[in-house]
């Protein structure tokens, strides 16, 4: 199956139901915290649990108590596809479980 890059306004569309969720027009991306490091790093393993299932792997930064996620498609160029909004819903579904904020 084809991946198409999503239009920019498709790109914002699709974020006004992902609240903390932006764009700077080549990526999506979103930074939560969480009350400690031991949460911060269980919510990485679960993201990188989450890209194995969808063969779908974006840049994922942990820091003391957060955790950054950048995410696009680089098979057509590093834009922002369907494939990368439906991994930041899956990310979205967990991340209260993990206490993030």
């Amino acid at each position: 199956m084809a991946v198409e890059p999503l239009s920019q306004q498709d790109v914002e569309q699709r974020l006004q139901e992902l609240p903390g969720w932006t764009t700077d027009g080549v990526r999506i991306s979103r930074t939560y915290r969480f009350d400690g490091h031991f949460q911060a790093a269980a919510m990485v393993i679960h993201i990188a649990q989450i890209q194995e299932e969808l063969d779908h792997h974006s840049d994922v930064t942990l820091g003391y108590n957060t955790v950054s996620v950048s995410v696009n498609t680089h098979s057509v160029g590093g834009k922002v596809t369907g494939l990368d909004v439906g991994l930041a819903r899956r990310i979205e579904a967990v991340a209260p479980g993990h206490g993030a904020r």
